[in-house]
């Protein structure tokens, strides 16, 4: 049995249907689904159950000598909720809670953490996972915090009691992920898909402008990654299971929102339009203007596949999907 937190989100129904193209299909689904559209991502799939979080570890106890591995992708994702206790309740003391059992019945652990966690980037996006860096890094937002603590968490067992972990942890610093199954997603969107509706409808591209002398508008860079990439990395791990340490997960090039509209133009066969608007208040202080991860520590541990460059992952991400009558994975 495979479990997979936030197997309804954007991550975790791609990496369902992952599974489900390895002829995998006992897999355990735990979410909440809610009022909107997000069921449809996990539609498509074949399921053996769905469990809410807050019965994750019943569930869990109830079928300990079952269970494989469990991928935790699940968590409060925004990056401007406001509510932190809501985020710690969700993002930190429920994989704490995960991570405990998975140690003491030997269950691995593949778990969604952020390059978020490492604020303005002053300190590299190196994914060094020793104590003592992680507590150089200082997360601009509740939603960064909460995984980086979680981050520190697991080295500190890791230094400290290595009896007390799962026989495989893994810690996935995703960068900035874009693709299908994302849609339920409100602001949170990637640029992409908030930008498609409107180079379709024929109306400019919306970009925030610059508010750092160091990047024009436009100019500000990110790593973008196309959500199939992080689905080949999480496989990768699960064929690996002598695999553990913290990851970044991204391309290691860092593109333009410039570079991205221009790509979604392209994609869609339009001449290029963009206007440059203010950046909101709340967040010009806890703004990243450049993420760029490093790579090398993944590559040293093995995994070698090509990622999916800018250009093409918005290319098939439009065609594929949005510009499609089912845009669903």
């Amino acid at each position: 049995m495979i479990v997979v937190t936030g197997a309804a989100g954007f991550i975790g129904s791609n990496l369902l249907a992952g599974l489900e193209e390895r002829g995998i299909y006992d897999v355990v689904v735990c979410d909440v689904l809610g009022s909107n559209d997000k069921w449809r991502n996990i539609s498509k799939r074949e399921i053996r159950d769905f469990i809410k979080p807050e019965n994750l570890i019943e569930y869990l106890e109830m079928h300990k000598e079952e269970v494989e591995v469990v991928f935790h992708m699940g968590a409060i994702s925004s990056t401007t909720e406001k509510d932190a206790d809501l985020i710690m309740e969700m993002n930190f003391v429920l994989s704490r809670a995960l991570f405990k059992w998975c140690a003491k019945n030997g269950v691995r652990l593949i778990y969604a953490s952020s390059c978020a966690t490492y604020g303005d980037g002053k300190n590299g996006f190196v994914d060094d996972e020793s104590t003592e860096f992680l507590a150089k890094l200082r997360p601009l937002n509740p939603y960064g915090w909460s995984k980086h603590l979680f981050d520190r968490t697991v080295a500190r067992f890791k230094e400290n009691d290595r009896e007390a972990i799962p026989p495989q942890c893994v810690g996935l610093k995703f960068t900035n992920v874009y693709g299908p199954n994302e849609y339920h997603k409100g602001e949170q969107m990637s640029v992409v898909c908030k930008l498609y509706p409107q180079v379709v409808a024929g109306a400019a591209a919306r970009l925030f402008k610059s508010h750092h002398a160091d990047y024009e508008d436009g100019g500000q860079l990110r790593d973008f990654i196309y959500v199939e990439d992080c689905v080949d990395v999480m496989m990768w791990f699960y064929d690996n299971p002598d695999k553990s340490g913290l990851f970044n997960v991204g391309t290691g090039k860092a593109r333009s929102f410039k570079d991205l509209a221009l790509s979604v133009f392209g994609a869609v066969g339009k001449e290029p339009k963009i206007n440059y608007i203010d950046m909101p208040e709340e967040l010009k202080g806890k703004y990243q203007y450049y993420t760029q991860a490093d790579m090398s520590k993944l590559r040293n541990a093995g995994y070698s596949k090509e990622f999916t460059e800018l250009e093409d992952g918005i290319r098939k991400y439009v065609l594929d999907y949005m510009a499609s009558e089912d845009p669903y994975k």
